[in-house]
């Protein structure tokens, strides 16, 4: 005989089950594509088998999240399915607690929540999807722009002491940078033996239009503040903000580790311009430059 607080436990595990059968489902439902449509509709399948395992000793019928179904088919749809997955699978980390209380009165239910874990992480390793396969150009693009648009922002705030000039340069820089960068990410993904899943001119394109939204967020400040060092004050931040959000996405999407990855990227950031800022005070210094 199962007690009335396994049962309500029992009960949350079944909600879980139903809520993310809906999400799969309904992203399913949304694909285009017929590999991932076969994918997500084997793990919606394998959530709602678990809801009915619960249901068994529950003897409710349980309706779901509606609230996280939307969010999370949302943040699939807009930001990629696997970053939509599995930021819904870090959730998993809860769970796995819920388990292991049911677990006591009830030995299935490890072994229903090692079967799903193994069985999901193999489908979703299957997902085929074009926002994953050229995160990489995605990288190269904001990598390139926050470290260079960074570091040369910073020395032409000391160096020419006027904003306007300093917008216009780094958006000169920045928009023949971006279609070096382009270029470059172009003949490497030609040459590379990857060119059978990127297509190198959608690779260059994505490399190009990150470089250049990166650095325009970057310059952003110099046009609206009259303060040159508050500028680049808000620069910094919104290099730092840049490098928050992506590092987020790329943690979550690629299970890579958050912690270590961002403090490397705003370390190299910050030190390149610290340096630029210096170097750009010795030209000022050297050539007397009065803007």
């Amino acid at each position: 005989m199962i007690d009335t607080k396994i049962k309500c436990l029992i009960t949350q595990a079944q909600k879980n089950e139903i809520t993310e059968h809906f999400v799969y489902e309904k992203l399913a439902t949304a694909t285009k594509d017929k590999k991932n449509f076969e994918v997500l509709h084997q793990i919606a399948h394998d959530e709602l088998n678990h809801y009915q395992f619960w249901q068994k000793y529950s003897d409710k019928q349980i309706t779901p999240n509606w609230f996280k179904v939307w969010r999370y088919f949302l943040m699939a749809k807009i930001l990629g399915l696997t970053f939509g997955i599995r930021l819904m699978e870090q959730g998993e980390k809860q769970a796995q607690k819920l388990y292991q209380r049911i677990a006591r009165d009830l030995p299935e239910a490890m072994a229903i929540h090692e079967d799903e874990d193994r069985h999901e992480q193999q489908l979703i390793h299957l997902i085929n999807e074009e926002k994953l396969r050229y995160v990489s150009s995605i990288v190269l693009g904001i990598n390139d722009a926050l470290v260079e648009l960074t570091g040369a922002l910073a020395g032409l705030t000391l160096a020419l002491q006027n904003a306007k000039i300093i917008a216009v340069s780094g958006l000169i820089t920045g928009i023949a940078a971006s279609f070096s960068m382009a270029a470059s990410e172009y003949l490497s993904t030609k040459a590379s033996e990857e060119i059978k899943e990127k297509n190198p001119l959608r690779a260059a394109i994505y490399t190009g239009v990150a470089y250049i939204l990166t650095v325009l967020f970057l310059i952003f400040p110099y046009l609206v503040l009259p303060n040159l060092y508050l500028a680049l004050a808000l620069t910094i931040t919104n290099a730092i903000l840049v490098i928050l959000l992506f590092t987020f996405y790329i943690s979550v999407a690629k299970n890579v580790n958050f912690k270590k990855r961002f403090a490397e990227m705003t370390a190299i950031s910050l030190s390149i311009a610290a340096l630029s800022f210096g170097f750009g005070f010795l030209i000022r210094v050297l050539f007397g430059l009065k803007i």
